[in-house]
């Protein structure tokens, strides 16, 4: 019983991979909760195609492709946030446009004999390949997500709950969702080494939503989607060393099938309450 639950962390690839399953965990559980408030999931997934582009050119360049991957992002989340204030647009169709745009020119890029090597590696992801450099590099920006996140903790709490109060107490939403954007895309640069970036909204979105169905308080939604971060990656982990299944497909399977869980028992939750106001999450 023991060797099952020890086998896939008995070597430094699986020791590391659980490290930084647990890096990415913690920070994308607080982030999607604050995702899911501000509705911007699609967001979520558009930023990650949307740094194509950068990979291309930082391969053409002969640069890191992960410095492509962070230039993309953040141009992608700038684009996102301007598209976004065009009042005749409605949200999600500004960031259709401005995803739309960005990724064409990926993809004429990548027509180039020279496209990058790297590109499914990038795109799918793969756990089990990061290095001692690169979890080093995912704590670190780890770290400066989550200090972000607690340092502007009042300004998106007002803007997300209270919009038009929130500019009074100091507290600009147009602001608060561009930081929100931004933050998005260092994570998404922190998790494309694990999980590519067709499958990091997956962690990003899902612990995050999950929390928001059992709990009630904001606080208490923020520390749950640790846990539940934490515990899809460790999860997925198990799953592909003890199912033989890609391991970032496999942590991206655990994180939907926690929120599935959570749902059923949000649902049951709020079933059982008995009737009266509702309670916000604050």
């Amino acid at each position: 019983m023991l060797d099952l639950l020890t086998d896939p962390f008995a070597q430094g690839i699986g020791q590391r991979a659980l490290a930084e399953s647990l890096v990415l965990g913690v920070v994308c559980g607080p982030l999607g909760v604050w995702v899911c408030l501000y509705r911007e999931s699609y967001a979520a997934e558009s930023l990650a195609h949307a740094a194509l582009p950068g990979l291309v050119l930082a391969s053409l360049a002969g640069l890191p492709l992960a410095l492509g991957a962070g230039a993309g992002l953040l141009v992608a989340a700038l684009a996102i946030a301007l598209a976004g204030r065009r009042s005749e647009l409605m949200p999600d169709v500004a960031v259709a446009v401005a995803v739309t745009a960005l990724f064409g020119v990926g993809v004429l890029l990548a027509l180039s004999p020279e496209a990058p090597t790297r590109l499914g590696e990038l795109l799918f992801g793969d756990p089990l390949s990061v290095s001692r450099a690169d979890l080093a590099a995912s704590g670190l920006l780890a770290l400066a997500v989550l200090a972000a996140l607690a340092a502007s903790h009042r300004r998106l709490t007002l803007a997300g709950f209270d919009r038009q109060s929130a500019p009074n107490l100091g507290a600009v939403p147009a602001t608060a969702e561009l930081v929100l954007l931004v933050l998005l895309a260092l994570t998404t640069l922190v998790a494309v080494q694990a999980l590519g970036n067709l499958l990091v909204v997956a962690l990003i979105v899902a612990p995050g939503a999950a929390a928001l169905q059992v709990a009630s308080r904001l606080p208490v939604a923020l520390a749950i989607s640790i846990v539940l971060g934490a515990g899809a990656g460790v999860g997925g982990l198990y799953l592909s060393h003890h199912v033989d299944l890609a391991a970032g497909a496999s942590i991206a399977l655990v994180a939907v099938a926690i929120f599935a869980v959570a749902s059923i028992a949000g649902s049951r939750r709020r079933a059982g309450a008995p009737a009266g106001p509702a309670q916000a999450v604050g």
